[in-house]
């Protein structure tokens, strides 16, 4: 993101460039000291005018002179109260949540008014949907097959592990060791390279540059490549063990593929063929729609406690479609009308709304006169 950032609004050769290079900067937990201070001098003087990071940004030393925006980019790797932290950094700043699949919890606040909805529901020009797949592991080979047509075909792959090293669970494959074992036994003849969050910043940087480089035929790699990858020229992702990942997680490996005019395909293999491990992988053999998944997830882990610090759990609210963005915003704006009117509910014909109110914030901090 920041290249790709730096590239469209700091470019040197842009005479219309929006930033100059050095008012942008990147704020990662493996910056060095000496960067990190003068990107938290620059934040706090007002000199940096955009940064991007991880959670490195959430901590305490990081302060802005004026932070006037906060966008959150796959916000179910977020937190509520990292979330809230950043963006209490700032006078009420401006706030943006963005994600391919929203959470829960996304779900009841965006359903009760927190929220304004942007639904982008079109596959970009030219794109096709990904065709996904459950294979079992005794039909392994199958998907071996498919993998070595698409690189004789001129494309990639990639294969995703729940482990970076066998030790860590018995049960499971580790992309270390599965790494070593496809590069001996399965495609002796191909490239194969290794990802995973043990690896230097320096090494991984490397990693990925030499598959998109197309130096790899395939990319064996843990969860690492979740988010920020963008790869076009990759048809295949296999995710082994696909029944230890979350909704959101599948849905974001399998966004790392279908992302030119070429077929793509997304084979989920489970460990175990119960089907109520499966019912998430069914799921994503179902449909590509990011707001179904949304509404399987939410129907299988409830909204989260509203106004609450659970990414999971029920609550006593019933929770209406999310996609139903027309309702949403008329009800959005008549409980605005009712709250600019009466703030405190106090009028008698919002006596109801008031007892519901007191009923569900029965503490201090929810009191609402």
């Amino acid at each position: 993101h920041y290249a790709s950032l730096k590239r469209q609004l700091a470019n040197p050769e842009d005479e219309g460039a929006v930033l100059k290079e050095d008012q942008i900067r990147l704020l990662i937990g493996d910056t060095s000291a000496k960067e990190r201070e003068e990107i938290l001098s620059g934040l706090a003087d007002g000199s940096i005018k955009l940064v991007i990071g991880t959670h490195a940004l959430i901590e305490d030393p990081v302060v802005f002179e004026n932070l006037q925006i906060v966008i959150v980019d796959e916000q179910h790797r977020f937190g509520v109260a990292q979330r809230a932290a950043l963006r209490d950094k700032g006078e009420n700043p401006h706030l943006i949540v963005m994600t391919a699949t929203p959470i829960p919890r996304s779900l009841a606040l965006t359903i009760y008014g927190d929220l304004d909805v942007s639904v982008m529901d079109e596959m970009p020009p030219g794109r096709q949907p990904v065709e996904t797949h459950i294979v079992y592991p005794t039909e392994r080979e199958r998907v071996y097959t498919l993998i070595r047509s698409q690189v004789e075909n001129g494309h990639q792959a990639f294969i995703i592990y729940p482990l970076v090293e066998q030790g860590d669970n018995e049960e499971s494959k580790a992309a270390v060791e599965e790494q070593e074992r496809l590069q001996q036994e399965i495609f002796p003849d191909l490239k194969i390279g290794l990802l995973h969050g043990r690896l230097h910043p320096d090494e991984k940087e490397n990693v990925m540059r030499k598959f998109r480089d197309r130096e790899y035929d395939i990319l064996v790699s843990t969860s690492v490549v979740e988010v920020g990858v963008d790869i076009p020229n990759a048809t295949v992702m296999v995710i082994e063990g696909a029944n230890r990942f979350g909704l959101a997680q599948l849905h974001q490996f399998r966004g790392r593929v279908g992302r030119s005019s070429d077929k793509s395909y997304c084979i989920l293999i489970p460990e175990t063929s119960e089907a109520a491990e499966n019912e998430r992988l069914l799921a994503m053999e179902s449909t590509n729609d990011g707001f179904v998944l949304a509404e399987h997830d939410l129907n299988q882990r409830g909204p989260g406690e509203f106004l609450g610090t659970r990414q999971s759990g029920y609550t006593n609210l019933r929770l209406a479609n999310i996609t139903d963005i027309h309702l949403i915003e008329k009800a959005q704006r008549y409980a605005h009308q009712v709250l600019e009117n009466d703030p405190t509910l106090s009028a008698n014909e919002h006596q109801l709304m008031r007892d519901a109110m007191e009923k569900f914030w029965p503490t201090a901090e929810g009191d609402i006169s």
